[in-house]
């Protein structure tokens, strides 16, 4: 993996122009993909690349959807239930970069969760 393509992609599926302010979140995300590879798997493949981006992408919606409906409640107004449409969009690409790994990638080492009336799913 090289972290210039990955800040690139980042970039692109971020719309931010100074990836420097997120260089600590590229690099784990590098470091999560890393953990994911199979044993044989090749780690200069490109497509690595776009995992660990998309997987960074995913850290960073959710962290700032988060601000933001902290930035709601504090506010005073009522905060949507609805899931916020950027981190929604995160987690599909991240989903789709995984499925495209997926011959790269061991399958049970990336958790998505997601809770429905309290309860863990």
């Amino acid at each position: 993996m090289n972290i210039e393509s990955v800040k690139s992609l980042f970039s692109l599926f971020s719309g931010e122009e100074d990836t420097d302010p997120y260089i600590p979140m590229i690099r784990l995300a590098m470091k999560e993909t890393e953990k994911m590879l199979l044993p044989d798997a090749d780690a200069s493949d490109i497509r690595l690349d776009f995992l660990s981006a998309a997987i960074a992408f995913y850290r960073v919606r959710r962290i700032m959807a988060a601000r933001d409906r902290e930035k709601f409640v504090y506010a005073g107004k009522m905060p949507s239930s609805g899931q916020d449409s950027s981190a929604a969009y995160a987690e599909s690409l991240l989903r789709d970069y995984l499925d495209l790994c997926s011959g790269l990638i061991s399958s049970g080492t990336f958790v998505f969760m997601s809770f429905s009336g309290g309860k863990e799913i």
